[in-house]
C-alpha cells in the first residue's frame, strides 16, 4: 500500500527494524550484562542497579518455579509501580509464565471476574489488599497469594507476619526471594511467538477482554518506540515512570522502554503534582510519558518555576487528547517535546506518533511508527478504503498488533478481520500522512487517562434497588478531561439523593468509574425499539454546557 508518510519521518528513524526473534525478558538480561552498575530504579530514596535487579530476578523466578509456577501458567501483578511489580513481570516472563495485569483500584466485583477470566492462581498484591482477594478467593481459582510492602527492600530481613489474616497458600515476597536464592531458575525456552501479557481492555460491549499480547508483539513495540527516540543513548537516560505500569501505556513506555534503553527508572507508585515536581527537581529525568492531565498540573502549579525541571528532553503524551494551548505552555516551561501520539491496548499500544525532530502536527496523533501500516475504511461495510480527507474507521497492521482475545474466538473475529486491526476509532488521513482523531470508540469515557465504558457502570447502578433506568456519558472536565455523569430514573415513589448514588458507586467499582455528577430524570430518550438514546442525552449536555457562563 502507498506510504505517504515515509518522506515526514525523522532523518535517522528507520522505516524497517531488524526485530529479534527474543523472549522480551532477554531486553532486561542485556541490560544486566552490559550495564550493570547502572542505577536502574530510584525509589523511595533506594537505588538498584541493574546487576541487583538481575539478581532480584533471578531469586524470585526460581521461588516461583519452587512454588510450582509453570509456563504458560498465568499469575497476576496487583501492584502500583514500585521495585516489586518489575521484579515480578520479568521473573514470571523468565520462566514462562503470562503476567496478568491488575489495578490496584479494583474492588471485589471486578477483581472476581479477570481473576476468573484468566484463571489465576498465584497473584502478587499490596498487603493492604489482602482482604480484597480473600474475599474472592474462594470464587476463583487463586491458589496462591504473595504478599508486599511498599518499602520492602528485597533483602533478607524482611519477611512480616501475617497476623490473624494468615492463611494456607499465603506467602511473603521476601520468602520467595529467599527460597530463590538456594536454586537457579530453570532453564525454558519460550518461543517469541507465544503470549507474554494477559492485558485487559474494556470494549463497546461493556465485558473487559484480555488481549493476548505475545512476546514478539512487545519486544516489537519497545524497539519501535525506541527508533522513534534516536537521540537516546543507552545507559545515559533517566525515565520518570508515574504512569501505572498496570496500565498497558506505562508498561510499554515507562518500564520496558527503559530497560531497553538501560535507563535509570525514577519510579512514583502514584501521581501528585508535587511528589512529581520534587522528583524531577532532585533526579532529573531526561524523559517523562505521561497523559494531558499530568502536563496540564504541573503548568498550573502555582510554584512550577521554582523547580528545575529543564532536564526533561522527551515527553510522550496518549490515552486522551492533548490539549493544544497546553501542550504549547508545557514545552515553554521545560524546553522538553511533547510528541503526541495513539495506541490502544491490541497494539501492545503504541502505533502513531509525532516527530520528535521532524514534522510535528499539534493536534494530529502523526504517524504510523516503523514497520506499521494504517489506513481508514468506510463505517458502513469496513471494506473500502478512504481517501485522504474522509473520516472512517482506523485500521492498523503491524508487528505489535495483539494475537487476539483470550478464550473469545468471537470478538476477536470481529475485531482482527483480513490481517487488520479495526480499532472502533474514528479518524482521517490528510495529503502527507499525518492521522487524526475524529471520535473515540462509540461509548468509551476518558478521564484523567483512564478508559470507563459506561455499561460497566450502568450495570453497577441496576444492582440499585432504587433505580429503574440509568444511562451514562462522558462530559467535559477541565481537568481530568472528561467526567462521568449519571442519567437515572428512579423506580415509581422511590426517593434517593445524588450522595447516596455516588456512595453506592464508591463500594462497587474503581474511583475514577465513580460518576462525579447525577441527574434525576422522570424518563430517558430511546429510539422505537426501545433502546435508550445515549447520544440524545450527550448532545444534549453539550449545548447545555455550551450556554453557561464564562
Amino acid at each position: 500500500m502507498e506510504r505517504p508518510w515515509l518522506k515526514f519521518y525523522d532523518p535517522g528513524v528507520p522505516y524497517h527494524i531488524d526485530y529479534p526473534e527474543i523472549p522480551l525478558d532477554r531486553i532486561l538480561d542485556n541490560a544486566v550484562r552490559n550495564f550493570p552498575e547502572k542505577e536502574a530504579i530510584l525509589f523511595q530514596g533506594r537505588k538498584i542497579t541493574y546487576r541487583e535487579l538481575g539478581e532480584q530476578v533471578a531469586h524470585l523466578a526460581s521461588g516461583l518455579a519452587q512454588m510450582s509456577l509453570k509456563k504458560g501458567q498465568r499469575m497476576a501483578i496487583m501492584l502500583p509501580n514500585c521495585p516489586q511489580y518489575i521484579v515480578a513481570y520479568y521473573a514470571i516472563l523468565k520462566i514462562g509464565g503470562i503476567v496478568v495485569n491488575v489495578s490496584p483500584m479494583y474492588v471485589e466485583r471486578e477483581l472476581e471476574f479477570q481473576l476468573r477470566d484468566a484463571g489465576v492462581e498465584t497473584i502478587l498484591a499490596l498487603r493492604d489488599l489482602y482482604p480484597r482477594l480473600a474475599a474472592v478467593r474462594e470464587k476463583v481459582s487463586l491458589k496462591t497469594i504473595i504478599l508486599t510492602d511498599l518499602h520492602e527492600t528485597g533483602g533478607e530481613g524482611t519477611q512480616q507476619q501475617l497476623g490473624t489474616a494468615a492463611a494456607e497458600g499465603v506467602y511473603e515476597y521476601a520468602e520467595l526471594l529467599a527460597m530463590g536464592k538456594r536454586l537457579p531458575p530453570p532453564y525454558v525456552q519460550v518461543n517469541p511467538g507465544e503470549v507474554a501479557v494477559l492485558q485487559y481492555t474494556g470494549g463497546t460491549t461493556g465485558f473487559s477482554k484480555g488481549a493476548m499480547l505475545t512476546h514478539r508483539n512487545l519486544v516489537s513495540d519497545v524497539l519501535q518506540c525506541v527508533s522513534w527516540n534516536q537521540d537516546a543513548v543507552k545507559g545515559q537516560e533517566r525515565m520518570l515512570a508515574v504512569l501505572p505500569f498496570f496500565h498497558v501505556y506505562g508498561m510499554t513506555v515507562a518500564m520496558n522502554e527503559a530497560i531497553e534503553l538501560a535507563a535509570t527508572i525514577i519510579l512514583l507508585p502514584r501521581f501528585n503534582v508535587d511528589e512529581a515536581l520534587e522528583a524531577i527537581n532532585l533526579y532529573q529525568p531526561t524523559r517523562f510519558p505521561g497523559v494531558p492531565t499530568m502536563y496540564m498540573a504541573m503548568i498550573n502549579h502555582p510554584q512550577a518555576k521554582k523547580y528545575n525541571i529543564s532536564s526533561i528532553r522527551v515527553c510522550s503524551s496518549g490515552s486522551a487528547p492533548m490539549p493544544i494551548e497546553a501542550q504549547k505552555r508545557f514545552e515553554e516551561l521545560t524546553g522538553a517535546k511533547i510528541s503526541e501520539g495513539y495506541g490502544l491496548t491490541e497494539a501492545s499500544p503504541v502505533t502513531h506518533a509525532n516527530p520528535f525532530m521532524g514534522k510535528r502536527k499539534i493536534g494530529s496523533i502523526g504517524l504510523p511508527r516503523p514497520d506499521t501500516d494504517a489506513k481508514i475504511v468506510d463505517l458502513e461495510t469496513g471494506e473500502k478504503d478512504l481517501p485522504p480527507g474522509e473520516e472512517g474507521e482506523l485500521c492498523i497492521r503491524g508487528p505489535q498488533v495483539m494475537l487476539g482475545y483470550w478464550n473469545r474466538p468471537e470478538e476477536t473475529a470481529k475485531t482482527l478481520r483480513h490481517g487488520w486491526l479495526y480499532t472502533g476509532d474514528i479518524a482521517r488521513v490528510d495529503e502527507e500522512g499525518y492521522f487524526y482523531i475524529v471520535d473515540r470508540k462509540k461509548d468509551m469515557i476518558i478521564c484523567s487517562g483512564y478508559n470507563v465504558y459506561p455499561r460497566e457502570v450502568e450495570e453497577v447502578l441496576y444492582q440499585h434497588p432504587k433505580i429503574q433506568e440509568a444511562c451514562i456519558v462522558g462530559v467535559p472536565d477541565p481537568y481530568r478531561g472528561e467526567t462521568v455523569k449519571a442519567f437515572v430514573v428512579l423506580k415509581e415513589k422511590e426517593q434517593a439523593t445524588v450522595e447516596e448514588i455516588i456512595e453506592f458507586c464508591q463500594k462497587n467499582m474503581a474511583k475514577y468509574k465513580v460518576p462525579t455528577l447525577v441527574e434525576f430524570r422522570k424518563e430517558l430518550p430511546k429510539s422505537h425499539v426501545g433502546k435508550v438514546l445515549r447520544k440524545i442525552l450527550r448532545e444534549e449536555e453539550t449545548k447545555r454546557r455550551s450556554h453557561l457562563p464564562g
